[in-house]
């Protein structure tokens, strides 16, 4: 049996080829759940000429991988427990990671390539089993290449894994464990040329659980118990819910139900038929689960509910109905779910999604790259004053959809030369540097122009708290008025969130009073999406809505004129509770 490359599955071959004939940079390929990547995985298999290794992290998706490279008439080993088979015979062998970094021993030739399936598990942790296993072999091919492969490029409290995309941007970092996106696919592109299922995301029609009142941590993890307390205080929204999918599960050949935690699934499996429904969960022994999953594939059983475990590495095709009755703040988790349904199949017309939790995610949206802080926020473009890079960022719109606010702190923009290619370094939130005035992120410690120490914000609030003569103020805002009507001098009030104030003087006729200004105020205008010198006034009178307050002010005690500012802090971040923030 042979195949033939989709054009996209082509550019993807073609694309790595390529970069791996000009660096040994690990690199990294985009594409949505459904569009093929066994069979990029299978091409650049075929087309080596040394030994290679593909990895990955369950079973289902070494032996899904394996089958679809063996099914050309093509030979290759398996090393995975799961499976019963640990062979490094042939050249080409599909591996699961787990078992491959117990044998550590078993890697002693050379190796070409290692192909990592769904990528963004990798860290950039030295003691990880992906490091541990490419360490290993870079021992006996120092030019080892790594191609990841995934349809979620980001993880939740670790952020993106790859530094620069081929368009020309920024994700993550220098530290990010693939240097280099060189191909995405948009998952609107797989469903307009008809490669995936259409979803037909729809509304709960009844009330839906409310998640809001749970607080998660920075990988977006919800505690189990507070989970389970809420949704045994809602067992009748529940049993409303499994009524509603079973009313419209009607005429749908496979549904999946994604529960919050095991007691929650138990629950809903007790609202459907016992003789069509199963459960599985990270408990759920080995032989049973394959078991099920067997006879949900051939369409003995129609509702498959799951906790946490067939997100990913779970090839269905014929579902068409993705109930999601969990909360998450991971739009790659949510985009991994769907995509469970959005594979084609034989009289499959669309995919019913309905998301139970009010998630609220834009399935064909983009990551932004970090947690949302708060539910309201929303991805916004920023224009970068600067190159001109379209950024997205969390932020926050009005009713006509004007951004009002964003969170974002530099521009992602690459800029491309002759001799290399490097981040636009335009900050729109940033530390300054008291010796040298560079500009520096938010939570650096060490200046990156001359390497002086950071002030520490949270040391100047403790120093100002403990002092007797010193004002402290969460501001929540500012405003400004001229002394007189013909006046060079303005006066800007700084607001406390419990209603102290305080005021501080700028002389517009003095050059030095408008470069002050303009430093700290010019440059963070509408949060330094478009930075202004004012040069009278009249100016920043006229501006007064666009002006960015500072989070803190300090100001001390002065005989002579009250409370005169002393310090200002903007862009904080840190132990303490800003402004009309409920806790910190």
């Amino acid at each position: 049996m042979s195949y033939i490359l989709r054009p996209y599955q082509q550019e993807a071959v073609e694309r790595t080829v390529s970069h791996f004939r000009k660096t040994d940079d690990a690199a990294l390929i985009v594409l949505p759940t459904g569009a093929g990547k066994s069979l990029v995985i299978a091409e650049l298999a075929r087309i080596a000429k040394q030994k290679i290794l593909v990895l990955a992290h369950v079973k289902e998706l070494v032996e899904q991988n394996a089958e679809k490279y063996t099914s050309f008439g093509l030979e290759a080993s398996i090393f995975s427990a799961g499976l019963n088979q640990k062979s490094l015979a042939h050249q080409v062998t599909f591996a699961s990671i787990q078992s491959l970094s117990r044998n550590l021993d078993e890697l002693n030739e050379h190796y070409s390539l290692v192909i990592i399936d769904e990528c963004h598990r990798v860290s950039d942790d030295n003691n990880s089993q992906y490091a541990k296993v490419i360490a290993a072999l870079k021992s006996f091919n120092p030019r080892l290449k790594v191609l990841g492969l995934t349809a979620t490029p980001f993880r939740l409290g670790i952020g993106w894994v790859y530094h620069k995309h081929y368009h020309g941007f920024v994700r993550g970092s220098n530290e990010s464990p693939f240097k280099a996106c060189i191909f995405e696919l948009p998952l609107r592109y797989m469903i307009k040329n008809q490669y995936l299922t259409p979803p037909k995301e729809v509304d709960a029609a009844l009330s839906h659980y409310d998640f809001s009142s749970l607080t998660s941590d920075s990988f977006g993890r919800y505690n189990q118990d507070d989970i389970n307390k809420l949704l045994k205080a809602n067992t009748r929204a529940t049993k409303s819910i499994c009524n509603d999918i079973l009313k419209l599960s009607e005429g749908r050949q496979g549904v999946m139900v994604f529960a919050a935690t095991v007691r929650h699934a138990q629950e809903i499996l007790s609202y459907f038929p016992v003789e069509l429904s199963a459960l599985i969960t990270g408990d759920t022994a080995a032989a049973q689960r394959d078991a099920v999953i067997a006879a949900f594939k051939q369409k003995k059983i129609k509702f498959l509910i799951n906790v946490s475990v067939l997100t990913t590495g779970f090839d269905a095709p014929h579902v068409d109905f993705i109930a999601i009755l969990r909360p998450t703040e991971s739009v790659s988790l949510y985009q991994q779910i769907v995509g469970r349904g959005l594979r084609l199949s034989e009289g499959k017309r669309d995919c019913l999604v309905i998301d139970y939790a009010g998630n609220g995610f834009d399935l064909f949206y983009p990551e932004v790259g970090n947690k949302k802080s708060q539910s309201d926020n929303e991805p916004v473009q920023v224009l970068c004053p600067g190159c001109g890079f379209a950024n997205i960022f969390w932020g926050k719109t009005d009713s006509q959809g004007k951004v009002i606010e964003h969170f974002g702190r530099r521009c992602q923009g690459l800029l491309e030369s002759d001799i290399c290619s490097e981040q636009c370094d335009y900050r729109f939130r940033f530390k300054e540097c008291e010796q040298c005035g560079a500009q520096n992120d938010i939570a650096a410690r060490q200046c990156q122009t001359c390497d002086a120490t950071l002030a520490d914000p949270d040391d100047k609030l403790r120093a100002a708290l403990n002092l007797k003569d010193a004002l402290v103020l969460r501001c929540s805002g500012l405003s400004v008025q001229a002394l007189n009507s013909n006046s060079d001098i303005i006066k800007l009030t700084y607001f406390d969130e419990d209603g102290a104030s305080c005021d501080e003087i700028f002389d517009f006729s003095h050059p030095g009073a408008r470069y002050i200004f303009n430093k700290q105020f010019g440059i963070r205008t509408s949060q330094g999406r478009t930075p202004i010198e004012y040069k009278t006034a009249s100016d920043v009178i006229a501006d007064e809505l666009n002006l960015t307050a500072p989070d803190f002010v300090i100001a001390r005690k002065n005989k002579k004129y009250g409370w005169k500012v002393a310090d200002k802090l903007f862009d904080y971040q840190g132990n303490f509770r800003k402004a009309n923030q409920l806790s910190r």
